[in-house]
């Protein structure tokens, strides 16, 4: 359990979180998932990361258990380990390319909206059910991945997305039956990784450099709002909520 790394082949890095039940990281696991990035875009020899994940889901954003449990410093932690680990992906210095499967929710839209490519299985589906939880943030994240007005609509409804949606909006590179998604993850990260790695990583610097967005600073700001929220005893009265009308996504048992 945690983050692993492994080199399946040459120039290829692959980075796995497993957290089970479903993937909703722990403070600590931010911050493990945000170093094995930084490292693996460090490596010489690594020309694209591909970001993966075991279990049900890619990813059901944070331990809301250990937010309800710890108050305060948890929800610091998870603010701050959730900017680090969005960070990590976008300021790789190589290609990351998401390989996503099942749910991914809350921060995982925080680190595919700041990837480089994502590849998804079928029965993928992508949300950000922040206002159910208690929070906001990673709208900034949410905006790359689909129109703004659309973006708005599914921020305040907390409804989902599928992959073939995203597909749609050309933020999704392919869909694939799941059984067929490392496969085409690795198709991709293979056709990156044949280019030459120093221009590889000339190519990741000039195309951050010319985003539009700050996407560290944008999804900082909209963390005060989170802090904002729990100050005012509005995000502790929904996240004391959360799990109590059966399981949900983010919810340790």
């Amino acid at each position: 359990m945690g983050v692993s790394t492994s080199s399946p082949e040459k120039g290829i890095s692959v980075v796995t979180v497993d957290f089970p039940p479903v993937n909703a990281l722990p403070v600590r696991g931010w911050f493990e998932l945000a170093g094995a990035v930084r490292a693996a875009g460090r490596d010489a020899d690594v020309r694209c990361v591909v970001l993966a994940a075991e279990g049900r889901g890619f990813n059901a954003g944070v331990d809301i258990k250990e937010i309800q449990a710890q108050g305060g410093p948890a929800l610091a932690g998870a603010n701050e380990g959730c900017a680090e680990a969005f960070a990590a992906v976008y300021e790789c210095e190589v290609p990351v390319v998401a390989e996503v499967h099942g749910f991914c929710l809350g921060g995982g839209i925080g680190l595919v909206g700041n990837a480089d490519a994502i590849v998804a299985s079928d029965d993928a589906t992508f949300g950000l059910p922040e206002l159910d939880r208690g929070a906001l943030g990673a709208a900034t994240h949410l905006a790359r991945l689909v129109p703004q007005h659309l973006m708005r609509a599914l921020y305040y409804t907390s409804r989902t997305a599928t992959a073939a949606e995203l597909s749609t909006h050309g933020s999704v590179w392919r869909v694939v039956p799941r059984g067929e998604l490392r496969a085409a993850a690795l198709e991709l990260a293979r056709e990156i990784a044949a280019k030459d790695g120093r221009l590889i990583r000339l190519a990741k610097a000039a195309i951050n450099g010319i985003d539009p967005v700050d996407v560290r600073r944008s999804y900082r700001f909209e963390q005060g709002f989170t802090f904002e929220a729990s100050l005012s005893g509005v995000g502790d009265r929904i996240r004391d909520g959360f799990g109590k009308d059966g399981a949900q996504m983010g919810d340790h048992d």
